[in-house]
């Protein structure tokens, strides 16, 4: 799969996640324009990319699409903290 088919399916899918089992009632939908692609490699037939929204919760979606079964997995995860650590 391309890279921009790919980015298309992946934004697509953060923001019916997001807007399904994330937001509460009452607040606002995103829509595609407020998911943003933070890295993405493509190896073979495969794909990953890790995602983020403009919604400040600290959380951030990993999909992967596996070329050989044409399936999407998406991993939701949640910033625990961010250190800065002298070494």
């Amino acid at each position: 799969m391309d890279n921009q088919k790919f980015i298309s399916y992946c934004k697509t899918a953060v923001v019916n996640i997001t807007n399904l089992h994330v937001l509460k009632n009452g607040e606002d939908k995103i829509g595609i324009n407020d998911v943003y692609v933070v890295w993405l490699a493509k190896a073979l037939q495969n794909n990953k990319a890790l995602l983020n929204t403009t919604l400040d919760n600290g959380l951030y979606y990993e999909i992967t699409f596996n070329g050989d079964k044409t399936e999407l997995y998406v991993d939701t995860y949640k910033k625990q903290s961010n250190e800065a650590l002298i070494i």
